[in-house]
């Protein structure tokens, strides 16, 4: 599997305001919203592009734009607070939804929602997520886009545990991972050490309903 981590001197002034415990909701927001561009920027870094002739005020230029923007799928709730840096950068990409909650128990991923085209054969992929720990919710919206064709997948995580990167690896699925960051352990309630925390708790404050 490929890694990408983006090893950039903003990338990681940001993830430090997420990692801080100070930081408000608001201001977590913020520095998603910036290592979310910037993790987009790095992750199409080789998406195929078609040229036109582009006129200028002066005269005409070779004007660039992607030949097939990729369909952006957040993995709810915590990545839909990278689905806004993502359309920054590429604004006329689709967006899927794939709904998966955290069995507080087991766990593991409890899924809730799947808003996503049946075909993804010849497609690219950018399923988002701020956090990849166990691996265990990304591993099942990889096999949800692979089930339906997608063959180009790109998981696109701020903070990575290395225990979710093995799974991710090990998993035989058609991903390449683009993350800020990949951090040693997980504790034992299955959060990333150092980590941030909950990240759709720090984006949207605490959750009421328990699945």
């Amino acid at each position: 599997m490929d890694i990408h981590i983006v090893e950039h001197p903003l990338a990681a002034s940001r993830l430090t305001i997420m990692r801080d415990e100070r930081s408000n909701n608001a201001t977590f927001r913020a520095a998603l919203a910036d290592l979310g561009a910037m993790l987009i920027y790095e992750a199409s870094r080789d998406l195929a592009v078609e040229h036109f002739d582009c006129q200028t005020p002066v005269a005409v230029a070779q004007g660039t734009r992607l030949q097939d923007p990729p369909i952006i799928v957040p993995v709810i709730r915590a990545g839909l607070g990278m689905v806004d840096p993502a359309l920054s950068m590429i604004p006329d990409a689709q967006v899927g939804f794939i709904g998966l909650a955290r069995d507080e128990d087991t766990h593991e991923p409890v899924p809730y929602l799947e808003a996503l085209p049946e075909d993804l054969s010849g497609r690219t992929v950018f399923v988002v997520d701020p956090m990849l720990a166990t691996g265990g919710s990304l591993l099942h919206a990889i096999r949800l886009l692979a089930d339906r064709g997608a063959t180009d997948i790109t998981a696109v995580c701020m903070v990575s545990a290395q225990e979710g990167v093995d799974a991710l690896a090990n998993s035989g699925l058609p991903v390449r991972l683009v993350t800020a960051t990949i951090d040693p352990e997980l504790n034992s309630d299955a959060y990333i050490v150092p980590g941030l925390g909950d990240a759709g708790d720090r984006l949207y404050g605490p959750r009421n309903i328990h699945l």
